[in-house]
């Protein structure tokens, strides 16, 4: 198997590529380098600069590089800039993925592992999550998710590529220092970004029904969840897979904002108080993984616990923040 990796120079994508790598998988990697960084990767890893859009460089690459498999990782992920720019959203995250199956399709490729998202559940009211637990996305980001887990599935069926649908949770951590996420989207590096501006933390609502009253959510470590794709790809190249697996990928576990918030004054020393604010329209109060499918299908399991993601993405942190 040859696997190409779309997306694999972005922060959970080169945690894959070297996860898939180091276990003995011959890979490259196509990012356009819009939030990718060359450095994230081992030299013995080819990169090709381009976007899953172009469909007569995909054809070049599928024939030259003799693919195999794809996993395709490559996406806009931010949910306000989703909000304000859909048809942005719906472009690439849609009709990337399009053009990208399109390609998979006319060169035979069998095997495609769709990296997805827990946004295509929306806001349930449940207390554990399950691949059955109706879709209901509640903003554009989790919509083209969802039609993108469509279009793989529907392709699959037409073409006889056997997919995977990898439903992430709260990403966090870093595998190591320089491979931690430079963004300031999630929870801990908007928290990092606080204290290193001398601000004080912020939480959104402190009045849900839960028991800190604030929102619970599972959090995945990006090293854990970069074993789930190797697990995931070795599952289709030994024709584990016929037809379609979905499959959540979170601890099963939850943790709340506070609790979160806490433990990251516990790991940089730093523990004022955080500052209370308004609920944002959408938040749900709870949204916990069930892992179970996850370990009968790929016999996989998370290894990592919540302090270590935090722990990591501080070293990460630091050595990007000159902290």
């Amino acid at each position: 198997m040859t696997w190409l990796i779309t997306g694999g120079a972005g922060y959970i994508g080169a945690h894959v590529a070297r996860a898939m790598t180091g276990a003995g998988e011959r890979a490259l990697v196509l990012d356009d380098l819009s939030a990718g960084v060359p450095a994230r990767l081992p030299a013995h890893i080819p990169l090709v600069h381009g976007s899953s859009l172009d469909g007569a460089l995909l054809k070049r690459v599928f024939a030259e590089h003799t693919v195999t498999g794809v996993v395709h990782l490559a996406a806009r992920k931010q949910v306000a800039e989703s909000v304000a720019g859909p048809t942005r959203y719906y472009r690439e995250n849609v009709g990337g993925l399009g053009t990208l199956l399109e390609a998979v399709a006319e060169a035979g490729i069998t095997r495609f592992l769709f990296s997805s998202s827990a946004a295509v559940y929306g806001n349930p009211d449940v207390d554990l999550i399950t691949e059955d637990t109706p879709c209901a996305p509640v903003n554009p980001y989790g919509e083209t998710k969802l039609a993108g887990e469509w279009l793989v599935r529907a392709a699959g069926r037409a073409h006889g590529i056997a997919t995977v649908c990898l439903r992430y949770f709260n990403v966090a951590g870093a595998a190591a220092p320089e491979l931690a996420d430079t963004g300031v989207f999630n929870i801990v590096p908007m928290v990092f970004d606080r204290l290193t501006r001398d601000d004080a933390p912020r939480i959104f609502g402190a009045d849900h029904p839960t028991p800190d009253g604030t929102c619970i959510r599972d959090y995945i470590h990006v090293a854990d969840l970069a074993e789930a794709h190797l697990a995931a790809a070795r599952r289709l190249a030994g024709d584990g897979v016929r037809g379609d697996l979905t499959v959540n990928i979170g601890r099963g576990e939850g943790v709340s904002v506070r609790e979160m918030v806490n433990l990251i004054g516990e790991v940089t020393g730093d523990r004022r108080p955080a500052v209370v604010e308004a609920r944002r329209p959408g938040d749900a109060p709870r949204a916990v993984a069930s892992a179970a499918r996850a370990a009968e299908e790929l016999g996989w399991r998370a290894r990592r616990d919540v302090r270590e993601m935090v722990e990591s993405a501080w070293q990460g942190w630091q050595l990007h923040h000159g902290g």
